[in-house]
């Protein structure tokens, strides 16, 4: 269904004369929606985020990249990103935030201001200087498509491109799918759990910084929210703009019914109002009276939101109030300090709630803020290569994930196995990059938003609550003997 068709089913069922099927492309909407843009195919949105050139990396890989070029050090390197172990509350994550590093890797590159601060900076050479003037990513991206659920120590993203350009991501490719993983599992858990409410992302003030707000709301409606808050990633991503109003609209005037009737008459389209600011079975009653006087004039009060207080007494009092005169078509909207064992518990417990906004617990992912993310060298000029730190040892070889299910379609298990191992079960990794630029076709916000709908509805039923559960991953025969015979060689004092 495209946005003006779900727009239009949307404000119908605010207005009470339609019912929403579920899952629906914006579930159920309770609150004032702004704007809504079809999100933009992939790299044709123009972001105005600030602006990270390729100085936003770690000193040492600069640093290493002089001493490659010292030595003549470029020949084929394969680097993965894994995440090594899931926390105890997880027992799943969702690929996020490919499209942001593939576009990094696609425009990877010195500006002229770059350059001459690392020459005044002192801490390179300047004939190394002079060289990163035509640096570029030439390399091959093969990734697990934004949408995926996947398990700890699984490949989510290869990098196979000459050494120095394949050193040089790493730091900003962590940080790009780290941190959208981070918040797209979070909120995946949300939507497991209010199954047929409507989530919005309410965290921009919160967040640890504007990329970190735009992004978690990118993530989180690619995981299932339906829309943001936030302004400019409607802009910049197309994602559905939610807003009501604050507890200041009420204040400012001498009474909640002139505050409510002087918004509506201005904001008349699938109207909320905030009912919490004094009391809030006297704000529902101002509106249960309100209501029909507006619906006379053509404006129809779509949904109150409650921000204060037990919810779930609140929201029954309201609906009882609401419902006692004549007006069961408003919605019930909640928001205020909401993470998901909130949200489960008070949809367990019957809560008449049509939907939340949650904030600081989804943006700064407040129980699990980070994961154990790595970035590690698989293999150097052809030659399979072996972490073995201690705690942190790595498997070698280019490889491939592969996902089995079950007949009902469940994930049964996945296999990590390498490239040119033959192995049963659908391949993961696919192209995103061939010869430094992004594959034609390469799916977007929406695509992504309809494969994490999918990708969820696979997770068996001890994985959609929020007990961490388990699916085994299993590592080849073939990548277990390869590192038996780089242990042996590394023991033995020859090259791997």
């Amino acid at each position: 269904m495209g946005y003006a068709a779900a727009e239009a089913r949307l404000r119908a069922w605010m207005e009470g004369g339609a019912e929403l099927d579920q899952p629906a492309p914006l579930g159920r909407c309770v609150s004032a929606l702004t704007k809504i843009n079809e999100p933009a195919p992939f790299g044709a949105h123009r972001s105005t985020m600030t602006e990270h050139g390729i100085l936003l990396t770690d000193l040492y890989e600069l640093s290493m990249l002089e001493a490659y070029a010292a030595h003549g050090m470029a020949d084929t390197a394969v680097f993965e990103l894994f995440f090594r172990k899931l926390p105890p509350a997880r027992g799943f994550l969702l690929s996020a935030g490919l499209q942001q590093a593939v576009a990094f890797l696609a425009g990877m590159r010195f500006a002229p201001d770059d350059l001459a601060w690392l020459r005044t900076s002192g801490m390179f050479s300047p004939a190394f200087v002079d060289d990163l003037a035509r640096f570029r990513f030439t390399g091959d991206v093969d990734a697990m498509p934004e949408g995926t659920v996947f398990f700890a120590d699984e490949p989510v993203l290869r990098v196979t491109a000459p050494l120095p350009q394949a050193q040089l991501a790493e730091t900003r490719l962590i940080n790009l799918l780290h941190f959208q993983t981070v918040i797209a599992s979070k909120a995946a858990r949300m939507v497991l759990v209010a199954p047929g409410r409507q989530l919005v992302d309410f965290g921009l003030r919160r967040a640890h910084g504007a990329e970190a707000g735009l992004l978690a709301a990118r993530a989180s409606y690619l995981a299932g929210f339906a829309g943001t808050a936030t302004l400019q990633a409607s802009r910049d991503f197309g994602i559905p703009a939610v807003g009501t109003m604050a507890h200041s609209f009420v204040q400012v005037h001498d009474d909640e019914a002139t505050a409510f009737e002087r918004f509506a008459r201005v904001r008349p389209q699938a109207l909320t109002l905030l009912i919490d600011t004094y009391d809030t079975e006297r704000g529902a009653a101002i509106v249960a009276n309100l209501a029909p006087r507006l619906a006379a004039q053509g404006i129809t009060v779509g949904a109150v939101r409650l921000d204060s207080g037990d919810l779930a007494a609140h929201a029954r009092k309201v609906r009882a109030i609401l419902d006692a005169a004549g007006c069961p078509a408003i919605r019930i909207f909640a928001s205020g300090g909401l993470d998901e064992y909130q949200v489960q518990a008070l949809c367990e417990g019957g809560a008449p709630i049509d939907g939340f906004g949650v904030g600081t617990s989804l943006t700064t992912s407040s129980d699990v803020p980070a994961l154990d993310c790595a970035y590690k060298l698989q293999e150097y000029a052809g030659r399979p290569r072996r972490k073995r730190s201690e705690g942190k040892a790595t498997w070698p070889g280019r490889k491939q994930v592969y996902r089995r299910c079950h007949p009902d379609g469940t994930i049964a298990g996945d296999v990590v196995a390498l490239l040119d191992e033959p192995t049963e079960g659908e391949a993961l990794l696919r192209p995103a990059m061939r010869n430094g630029h992004p594959v034609p076709g390469l799916p977007g916000l929406t695509e992504a938003r309809q494969r994490a709908a999918a990708s969820l509805a696979q997770l068996p039923m001890g994985l959609r609550g929020l007990a961490a559960g388990d699916v085994r991953v299993e590592i080849s025969q073939g990548i277990r003997e390869m590192a038996a015979r780089l242990d042996q060689a590394t023991a033995r004092g020859r090259p791997p």
